[in-house]
C-alpha cells in the first residue's frame, strides 16, 4: 500500500541509519582501581586566611532605595520648612494684610485685568489701602484672583453688587 504514496511521504516511512558500533570500555568506572581520594589537605595553605577576607558588600534592594530616597526628601523638606519658619516675619510680609476683617477676596478676574482697573472699580465703595493680585511663582502670569484691603472695615462690608465681585469682565 505504501508504494502508492508520493516520494515526500514515502521518505517519512524510510528506515533510519543503523547505530554505529563502539568498542566496549576496558573497565567500568567503579571497577577501576584508584589511589584513593587525597582531599584538599595539601592545598590548604593556598586558601586565604578568613581574617584577611573583606566583609561582603550588601547591596540595597529597590524597595530599600526608594524608602531611603523618600526619607531623605522628607528630611530635606522638613529642614527647608524649619528654615522658612525661622526667617518668616508676619509683621514684615508684603502680601499679608494688617487686618483680615478689612480684606476682600475677589475671584474669577480676567487675566488681563490690572491693579489700577481693580482699584478704579472698587474705590467707589471706600478708600483702598492695598491691592494684591496673585501671580504664579513659576510663570509670573496672573492666577485670576486678588485681595483688596480697605482702610475701614465698614467699606468692605458695604453692598457690593454681585456682578462686580463675580464677574470675568474686570
Amino acid at each position: 500500500m505504501t508504494q502508492y504514496l508520493p516520494p515526500n511521504l514515502l521518505a517519512l516511512f524510510a528506515p533510519r541509519d543503523p547505530i554505529p558500533y563502539l568498542a566496549p570500555v576496558d573497565k567500568l568506572t567503579w571497577e577501576k582501581k584508584t589511589d584513593g581520594y587525597s582531599g584538599v589537605a595539601q592545598l590548604i595553605q593556598r586558601f586565604e586566611d578568613p581574617k584577611d577576607t573583606p566583609p561582603p558588600t550588601r547591596v540595597e534592594t529597590r524597595e530599600e532605595r526608594l524608602e531611603r530616597k523618600r526619607r531623605e526628601k522628607a528630611e530635606q523638606m522638613q529642614y527647608k520648612l524649619e528654615q522658612e519658619i525661622a526667617l518668616w516675619d508676619p509683621h514684615n510680609n508684603e502680601n499679608a494684610t494688617s487686618d483680615p476683617y478689612k480684606s476682600l477676596f475677589v475671584s474669577r478676574i480676567n487675566y488681563d485685568t490690572s491693579e489700577s482697573k481693580l482699584r478704579r472699580e472698587f474705590e467707589i465703595y471706600g478708600p483702598i489701602k492695598k491691592i494684591v493680585l496673585i501671580h504664579s511663582f513659576k510663570t509670573g502670569k496672573p492666577r485670576g484672583y486678588a485681595f483688596i484691603e480697605y482702610e475701614h472695615e465698614r467699606d468692605m462690608h458695604s453692598d457690593l453688587p454681585c456682578w462686580l465681585v463675580c464677574s470675568r469682565d474686570l
